[in-house]
């Protein structure tokens, strides 16, 4: 019981103690500043997960295991959502995932990009958003901002970029162009 608690329970309320003391903030900030960054402590929270996949993958075994613990992070997580083995979640609380979607095996959905810039370390930090009844294909990678479409499915080894939307296999258009 020990272990269970020190491997699933510990960890998320520090997270929890962490976000009400540092919240999580989305847009643009630097790694290298002075000043503390919320994500990365609330990445270094989570690390052991991705670390160990193996954790998360046994949750998946339960049904609904997976998505009340993505809902104890603070994702949104709709009803009757399939997880697939090898699912790859780097930040838990900036996921919103709407009813009826099925994830292919090796998906990956990451909210932040980190990039060099001049002396620095640019964070970009943005929710990504899946509607209701989508199919995501095998070995996707989901960048920060992307939202996909109610309705769309989504082809194996698709790389969706930053800040894209997605509708019936098509990359329509960043963020910033919708306004």
């Amino acid at each position: 019981m020990a272990l269970l608690i020190s491997l699933y329970v510990f960890p998320l309320f520090v997270y929890k103690i962490h976000e009400y003391l540092y919240p999580l903030k989305e847009g643009i900030s630097y790694l290298a500043s002075k000043n503390y960054s919320p994500w990365w402590g609330s990445h270094q929270i989570q690390v052991i997960y991705i670390a160990f996949p193996a954790l998360e993958t046994l949750l998946r075994l339960i049904p609904g295991a997976f998505s009340l613990w993505l809902r104890l992070w603070g994702a949104k997580v709709g009803k009757n959502v399939y997880w697939t083995p090898q699912l790859e979640i780097s930040d838990r609380s900036l996921i919103e995932i709407g009813d009826n979607v099925v994830f292919g095996n090796g998906i990956g959905i990451y909210s932040h990009i980190i990039k060099p810039k001049k002396q620095d370390l640019l964070l970009y930090v943005k929710k990504v958003k899946i509607g209701n009844n989508v199919f995501l294909g095998a070995w996707n990678h989901i960048a920060p901002g992307v939202t996909i479409a109610d309705g769309t499915y989504v082809p194996v080894f698709t790389h969706i970029y930053p800040n894209k939307l997605v509708e019936n296999k098509e990359i329509i258009t960043t963020a910033d162009e919708r306004g």
